[in-house]
């Protein structure tokens, strides 16, 4: 007769390929039942974006096969619980686990439109996403995501007043382009765009959110000060850049404002944007214009973890434009672009909690 204890034994011999240890260490195996010679459990993968998924159920299946019995039917039902390491333990974002930032060290490199696919990407990944546009003076998300009319309101909760986030396409959404007019320019001094950075983060309504991605204005300032304060659990943040010098240059500012020991922020990994034109009819072929894998030999000489490389275009540049996100409707080679940076960022995550 088939016990519990057995089974759990065979999948013990299943190594989580990331992390490095057994599912059953890992505690990945949930709902174990057995029913004559039919074996189910449910496993319990780190976040919903693993691309690794179709391996660990192929290993899963292995291991029961050749430790349990060969003549065994097997039900796995793979599900998903992002992992964090501030869960219920920060008071200004307590049902948030991740938040990253997306950095660069100049503009022009197309940060705002990452981050918009990136979030779109994980959501459709199923994980629940939301984006805090901090590039006060510069607000691109509510065009990104075509919601520039819109106008959040303001609900008391526990006597508080909160900002209710715009919701696009499943993406929560705040940003001072919902409150300033798009034709007036904010002239504020630092403090003053810092109070507004904190203000979104404290007083918006977030809710439950696997991942919480922030878009930073270029360069290094106060904002990127105000979002590096102990007081907002940043799990790490992600460097976007482009190929040429210039850009490669600017972003190793950035990389080395994070990694101060004062402030001493992970850096999850790079993304190389604008890597190579591809146009609508030769699909296949690549032009380098901005140079070849420059932001990929960045990471790989400054042991940075490399996400992928975004192609330019004209259906990125449509979508940002149109307001809705190009992994949504682009060909199908840059759909597959952001998928797997937002796979690869994902898996990042998970690695850097499960090390914590």
């Amino acid at each position: 007769m088939l016990t519990e204890a057995q089974v759990l034994q065979a999948l013990s011999h299943v190594q989580e390929p990331d992390l490095k240890k057994d599912l059953v260490t890992l505690q990945m195996i949930r709902d174990v039942a057995i029913q004559g010679n039919q074996i189910s459990f449910t496993v319990v993968l780190t976040t919903p974006a693993c691309p690794l998924k179709e391996k660990i159920r192929q290993d899963c299946e292995d291991a029961i096969h050749t430790h349990v019995g060969k003549e065994v039917d097997i039900h796995i039902h793979m599900t998903a619980q992002v992992t964090s390491i501030f869960d219920n333990k920060t008071p200004n974002l307590p049902r948030v686990k991740n938040v990253i930032a997306i950095a660069s060290g100049k503009g022009g490199v197309g940060k705002s439109t990452v981050t918009a696919n990136l979030a779109m990407a994980l959501h459709m990944s199923g994980a629940t996403v939301g984006v805090l546009d901090a590039d006060i003076f510069g607000p691109s998300q509510p065009i990104m995501f075509g919601v520039q009319d819109e106008k959040p309101f303001i609900e008391v909760v526990e006597g508080k007043n909160m900002i209710m986030p715009i919701d696009k396409g499943g993406i929560k959404i705040i940003s001072m382009g919902f409150l300033a007019p798009a034709e007036s320019a904010i002239v504020w001094r630092g403090p003053m765009a810092s109070k507004a950075l904190m203000q979104f983060i404290t007083d918006t309504l977030w809710g439950e959110l696997d991942y919480l991605l922030v878009d930073l204005p270029p360069g290094t300032s106060d904002i990127h000060l105000t979002l590096v304060n102990p007081a907002i659990p940043l799990t790490g943040v992600v460097l976007v850049t482009t190929p040429q010098k210039v850009a490669l240059a600017d972003v190793l500012k950035g990389a080395a404002m994070f990694k101060q020991p004062q402030i001493n922020v992970p850096i999850l990994g790079l993304i190389e944007n604008m890597a190579y034109f591809t146009p609508a009819e030769l699909p296949e072929n690549k032009y380098y214009i901005f140079g070849k894998d420059g932001g990929r030999a960045f990471a790989q000489n400054n042991v940075i973890p490399f996400l992928g490389q975004i192609p330019i275009v004209q259906s990125i540049c449509e979508g940002g434009d149109n307001g809705l996100p190009a992994v949504l409707n682009a060909d199908e080679a840059t759909r597959k672009a952001f998928l797997e940076v937002a796979e690869n960022l994902a898996r990042q995550v998970a690695m850097r909690n499960a090390g914590l």
